[in-house]
């Protein structure tokens, strides 16, 4: 299936395709997270994968073709496109009730603290 036909999803690089723990260095990008190749390779099947993320996009390339995963990879942004799914380590889910949400966001630590 061609990239026009798949859906898009934009998944942030700091602390879901790496092993970023809250230690940024603009410099410097983290590990790949182990399973993240895999993950990236068969979801690449069925969507068309954006990286979004506010670091250097010429580091971050360098970054994906080091790890060997830029072949699932259709672009690096730092544009929020419209996408049919956004995955981020710092992120909520909106189920429409704001004081759930409220609860949600004073109670919030990424997966890695």
């Amino acid at each position: 299936m061609d990239n026009k036909n798949k859906k898009t999803i934009l998944i942030d690089l700091d602390g879901v395709l790496n092993n970023y723990n809250g230690n940024f260095d603009k410099n410097f990008i983290p590990n790949i997270r182990e399973g993240a190749y895999h993950f990236l390779k068969n979801l690449s099947d069925d969507f068309e994968i954006k990286i979004f993320t506010t670091r250097n996009k010429m580091l971050v390339v360098k970054w994906l073709i080091t790890n060997k995963i830029d072949c699932f990879i259709s672009e690096v942004t730092n544009i929020k496109e419209v996408a049919y799914l956004y995955i981020d380590d710092r992120a909520i889910c909106f189920d429409g009730n704001y004081n759930s949400l409220f609860n949600q966001i004073r109670k919030f630590k990424p997966h890695w603290k």
